[in-house]
């Protein structure tokens, strides 16, 4: 059965960026453009999930901090963990002084070198005590944090994935959805998950958080920038890994402005 361009594009993110059970049924470049357009929508339903069993947690009488490791652990158990393995080998990487092509072969081995283990253990605990901070306020804006910080990590992907951005190898996630995305479709879908973040934080504090809501996203995509323009200098372009790694530079950034106040 043939399927439409939205259909595809949302299968191919779900697909691709959850552990939810949707079957990618195209590959192809046009299905690669929608999926990271969609790319936005994944990190949603990922960060509501991790954000409403935190919160659930702080209603049953849960401190903070526990409900901000719930949260965070969904959030890697969702995504197979595949963001955080990015992190760690673009740390590796980038931190062993190699040149590209050994760059690219220590990212590519499975096990973690010092750089990624110390990447790891930072942004980890960040999050963490940023969640800590949103729901130690309420539960109400642990759950805005967890679900806005999702969107702005995938939002960077679609960033990533627009026209002019190579990709560093000629297989895997990187080349199949580099370059895919029109620039100004990217502004949109920017454009859309900002307002929508706004929109949310104003439901649940009024203007200021509507405000801290809706800053939380271009400061996401702010900080993942100089990540991603810096491993295409140093990589020659994208991977599946660098991918991984402006999804935990953008949504921890999130976290960070929505934990401030």
């Amino acid at each position: 059965m043939s399927t439409t361009p939205r259909s595809a594009g949302l299968r191919f993110a779900f697909g691709t960026l959850t552990v939810f059970p949707v079957r990618v049924t195209r590959w192809d470049r046009e299905a690669a453009r929608a999926g990271m357009l969609a790319a936005p929508v994944a990190g949603l339903a990922v960060g509501a999930a991790a954000g409403f069993l935190g919160a659930l947690l702080t209603r049953l009488g849960a401190g903070a901090p526990l409900a901000a490791v719930a949260a965070v652990a969904v959030t890697a158990a969702l995504t197979r963990g595949l963001h955080l393995d990015g992190l760690a080998d673009t740390a590796d990487g980038l931190g062993s002084g190699k040149p590209a092509a050994e760059a690219l072969d220590i990212m590519k081995r499975s096990d973690i070198g010092p750089f990624g283990v110390i990447t790891l253990l930072l942004v980890l605990l960040g999050q963490v005590a940023a969640l800590a901070q949103a729901y130690g306020a309420s539960w109400q804006r642990g759950l805005l944090a967890a679900a806005v910080s999702a969107a702005a990590a995938r939002l960077a992907l679609t960033l990533a994935a627009r026209r002019g951005v190579p990709a560093a190898r000629p297989e895997g996630l990187g080349a199949a959805v580099s370059g895919t995305v029109p620039r100004n479709a990217a502004l949109l879908v920017a454009a859309a998950v900002t307002v929508l973040a706004a929109v949310a934080g104003g439901a649940v504090g009024g203007v200021y958080e509507a405000v801290r809501a809706g800053l939380a996203v271009p400061l996401a995509l702010g900080a993942a920038e100089p990540l991603l323009r810096h491993c295409v200098r140093r990589f020659g372009g994208v991977t599946g890994d660098v991918f991984g790694a402006l999804a935990e530079t953008a949504g921890t950034a999130a976290l960070v402005v929505l934990s401030l106040g």
